[in-house]
């Protein structure tokens, strides 16, 4: 039997994409393999966000050509930078479905490169999931944004939201087999559902009824029962689903969760939600948002958030902040720092502004690269203090968790998950407990990134 590897950089979306090539290819007779030096041949699943996540995919290769190893490139590289790839076979970002036609040319002897639009269902297909007890559903594909700095807009397109009865279908059936949290992932969960557009289009009786319901001719596809269905309707229906499980909401930007805060708020007060929310601002400057093409302001995100921390108290916040964009002043990167210690965050997100090519914010004049660190080690700084300040008000916490990852080897721990999402790190030093279990700790320590948890009672699934 075949033997392929496949490695993944990036985000839960491309993690979703590698299981779902894992669930194909082993439907076609691979057998999928952890080790590079096991693999007869090793699919790469590529990211294009960060420069550094880049440079790191652009090592692997010649790692992986030292050991002489047929390659199989996917995901936002191979869609973004063929030209750069010429002797690898590619598959494009909405290519899933031909994986095992990719792997078996390349076995071949021959290069092959599917990278074109081309949409296909992505729902409810074969996985093999690299955490047991997690689903990651993607919900749509593709943005409504245009960020000067962005690129992964070339990879993965304008927005196409996947039918609603499919994702509630996945939902129900990993629900069955035993997943402990649902993760609703893509660019910008916010905009589900804003390229469904008028009856007319829905009720066409041509060839194609039934799968084009967008902007343009591929815009939908697949999505057309969707008819002004948003992200409020798909969360009422999936908190309505039984069984033992919470959902996590994937990031959404400022500009369309505005228009939404006020549903959310008693969501996010279901217990089948974590009270976990990711909305990335980028900047604590107005101008450099305007620079940068986001759609909102300051004053409009801070509104989100002091909604959200009135109703939700200990909502756990994610955000992002670039610095050193190239028309970032120094008061405005203080203004970046002044934001943070007002919103106080759980989570930050840091980014060293990278020119990534074929983005509009590349052919600008760039900030030198040791000033560009000098903020993002002054932004860390700041954040430290902030995230340790605020794992404090855990103390003494108690309260269930589901232990949801392994801990670091040396540390002979597990990682679980409160109602919040926060990380509870707990010893497992007799190695007890496992993936999926549920344990009732108390905090007695913490750190700028975790809590750590002392058992109560013992665990249950």
């Amino acid at each position: 039997m075949t033997r392929i590897c496949i490695l993944t950089f990036g985000c839960s979306l491309n993690i979703s994409d590698s299981e779902v090539m894992s669930g194909l290819l082993e439907k076609h007779k691979f057998k999928i393999v952890n080790s590079i030096d096991e693999a007869d041949l090793v699919i790469v699943n590529s990211c294009t966000v960060k420069h550094a996540t880049e440079a790191h995919f652009w090592n692997l290769l010649s790692k992986l050509k030292e050991k002489n190893k047929l390659v199989v490139i996917a995901g936002c590289i191979a869609q973004t930078d063929p030209e750069k790839l010429s002797e690898y076979s590619l598959i494009g970002t909405t290519q899933l479905t031909h994986i095992h036609e990719i792997v078996e040319e390349t076995l071949s002897g021959n290069i092959v490169k599917l990278i074109a639009k081309e949409i296909n269902p992505r729902l409810n297909l074969p996985k093999i999931r690299k955490n047991h007890i997690i689903e990651i559903i993607p919900i749509c594909q593709g943005c409504l944004g245009n960020c000067t700095y962005c690129k992964t807009k070339a990879a993965r397109f304008e927005l196409i939201s996947y039918e609603k009865d499919a994702i509630i279908c996945q939902a129900k059936q990993a629900i069955k087999e035993g997943v402990k949290e649902i993760w609703l992932t893509a660019q910008d969960t916010a905009v589900y559902g804003k390229d469904i557009v008028d009856n007319d289009i829905c009720n066409d009786t041509g060839k194609d009824a039934g799968k084009y319901v967008g902007k343009d001719k591929d815009a939908g596809k697949y999505a057309s029962k969707n008819e002004g269905v948003t992200i409020i309707d798909l969360l009422k229906e999936l908190i309505e689903l039984k069984g033992n499980f919470k959902i996590r909401l994937g990031m959404g930007n400022p500009d369309h969760i505005k228009s939404y805060i006020t549903q959310l708020i008693p969501i996010f007060q279901n217990e089948k939600m974590f009270q976990f929310i990711h909305i990335p601002v980028q900047s604590g400057n107005n101008f450099i948002l305007k620079d940068m093409n986001r759609k909102y302001t300051i004053e409009e995100f801070k509104e989100i958030i002091t909604k959200l921390r009135n109703s939700i108290p200990n909502i756990t916040l994610a955000t992002d902040i670039i610095v050193g964009y190239p028309s970032e002043t120094e008061e405005q990167f203080e203004d970046s720092i002044k934001l943070i210690k007002e919103i106080k965050p759980d989570v930050l997100n840091r980014s060293k502004y990278c020119a990534r090519p074929k983005t509009v914010a590349a052919s600008l004049p760039q900030l030198p690269g040791s000033l560009i660190k000098d903020r993002s080690r002054k932004l860390s700084q700041v954040f430290d203090f902030i995230g340790y300040e605020h794992n404090k008000s855990w103390l003494k916490w108690q309260g269930e968790i589901l232990i949801d990852e392994i801990g670091k080897e040396e540390t002979e721990s597990v990682v679980g998950r409160n109602f919040a999402y926060k990380p509870v790190v707990v010893e497992n030093k007799d190695g007890k407990l496992k993936i999926g279990d549920v344990v009732k700790v108390k905090i007695f320590k913490v750190t700028k990134y975790d809590l750590r948890g002392e058992i109560l009672k013992q665990k249950h699934n």
